[in-house]
C-alpha cells in the first residue's frame, strides 16, 4: 500500500513543500517551491489538509530510515485531503472525495499524488485532521495487537511509548481487546494516561521498566511487549513475557537519540540488541515479531480490510485520535523538535492547507 508519490511537471505550477535539504538535524528541513504533482494513469492528485509527522520522518531526515530517498526529498508517509485531479481510469465521480492516503514520502506538501487505490474515502463524521493521525499510528497497533500479536481478553500488554501516537492507537485498541494494559512514560504524561484508565505506568526516565512490571505483575510477567525503543529495551521485553508471550517490535528509537546523525551510537545501539536463536525461542515457548507497514507493499489487502475495521470502531464510537499538536507546514523542523524532545501526547500534523 506503500508507493512513492510522484512529482510531474504540471503547467509550471508550483506548491509549497517542507523539503529535506540534506541529511542532519531539524534545520535541514526548509519551505521550498516545487513542481505541482500531475496525476498519472490511475492516479489522483489530492489537494492536501494535513499530514502526520511520524518518528520514521525523524529517521528519514537524519538518513537512519531504511530505503529513504536521498536529499532532496518531501518527507511524510501519510496524509489527509480532498481530491482534486484524477488521472486516466479513474473514475470523475472521485473528484472531490475527502480522503487519507499513506505514502511512501512526499506528504509535507500541499499537493500529493498516489494511486488511486490508495486515496480511501474517509467516514463522514471524521474530521481531516483525524483523517492524517489514523493511518500510520493506527495500522501500526492494530496490525500489532489484533493480527500478529492475537491479544485475548483477560491478557496483559505493555505499551512502551504510551502517551504517544503508536501508544495511544494501542491503548484504545488494547481496551476493545478487553486486555490488562501496562505503559511507560515520563511522569509528566501520567495524569493524562490515567484520565484514559491507564494505572500500571512506569517512569522509564528514572525506573527501570523490566524490575517495575515484574513488581506489578508479582513476578508472572506480560503476554504480549510493543517495543519500538530497541537496543537493551528488547532484552527487557522480552524477559518479561511469560510462556506463549509475544514481543512486536515495530521501531529502534533509541538509534536516533540527539538531533543530529551519529552512526556509531546508532551502531553501538544495533549490537545491543539481542539475537533470538530459533532453539531458545522453541525452549522459551516465546515469538519476537517484526512490524512495518512500510514493508507491506504486497499485502495491501490486508492493510485495507484493517483500515475499514478501525473505521468501524471510529464509526462506534471505540476509538479517537488525539491530536497532540499542529504546526503550519513551513515549521515542519519545529514539528520534528517537538517530537525528538519527547514533547508530545498523541499525533503531531503538519497544516498543509497554507
Amino acid at each position: 500500500m506503500f508507493f512513492r508519490a510522484r512529482l510531474w511537471l504540471f503547467g509550471g505550477r508550483m506548491m509549497k513543500a517542507a523539503v529535506v535539504t540534506r541529511l542532519g538535524r531539524p534545520e535541514v528541513l526548509a519551505l521550498r517551491q516545487e513542481p505541482d504533482p500531475e496525476p498519472g494513469e490511475g492516479q489522483v492528485r489530492i489537494r492536501v489538509a494535513a499530514a502526520g509527522v511520524n518518528f520514521a520522518d525523524i529517521l528519514a531526515r537524519m538518513g537512519l530510515y531504511p530505503g529513504a530517498p536521498r536529499p532532496p526529498f518531501i518527507p511524510g508517509l501519510e496524509l489527509s485531503g480532498t481530491i482534486e485531479k484524477i488521472g486516466a481510469g479513474v473514475a470523475a465521480s472521485r473528484v472531490g472525495e475527502r480522503v487519507l492516503a499513506l505514502t511512501h514520502f512526499g506528504a509535507y506538501a500541499e499537493r500529493a499524488a498516489v494511486p488511486a487505490a490508495q486515496a480511501i474515502p474517509i467516514p463522514q463524521a471524521m474530521s481531516l485532521e483525524e483523517a492524517a493521525a489514523l493511518p500510520v499510528n493506527y495500522l501500526t497497533a492494530y496490525h500489532m495487537i489484533f493480527r500478529m500479536g492475537n491479544l485475548q481478553p483477560g491478557e496483559r500488554v505493555l505499551i512502551h511509548g504510551a502517551a504517544g501516537g503508536v501508544g495511544l492507537a494501542a491503548i484504545q485498541l488494547a481496551k476493545i481487546a478487553q486486555a490488562e494494559i501496562y505503559g511507560t512514560a515520563s511522569a509528566s504524561k501520567f495524569d493524562f494516561l490515567r484520565r484514559l484508565g491507564v494505572t500500571n505506568l512506569v517512569d522509564y526516565t528514572k525506573q527501570d521498566f523490566e524490575a517495575e512490571i515484574h513488581r506489578m505483575t508479582r513476578g508472572e510477567g506480560v503476554d504480549l511487549a510493543l517495543d519500538a525503543v530497541g537496543g537493551k529495551s528488547f532484552a527487557k521485553s522480552y524477559r518479561l513475557l511469560r510462556s506463549a508471550g509475544r514481543l512486536v517490535v515495530y521501531g529502534f528509537s533509541t538509534s536516533a537519540r540527539g538531533k543530529s546523525r551519529n552512526a556509531a551510537r546508532a551502531l553501538v545501539e544495533f549490537l545491543r540488541t539481542k539475537r533470538h536463536h530459533p532453539l531458545n525461542l522453541m525452549r522459551d515457548n516465546k515469538a519476537v515479531i517484526g512490524v512495518h507497514l512500510g514493508r507491506m507493499g504486497s499485502r495491501a489487502q490486508v492493510l485495507a480490510e484493517e483500515l475499514q475495521a478501525l473505521f468501524r470502531f471510529y464509526n462506534e464510537g471505540r476509538i479517537r485520535p488525539h491530536i497532540g499538536k499542529t504546526f503550519p507546514l513551513a515549521e515542519a523542523a519545529a514539528a520534528h523538535r517537538f517530537i525528538q524532545d519527547r514533547k508530545n501526547i498523541g499525533k503531531v500534523l503538519l497544516n498543509c492547507a497554507v
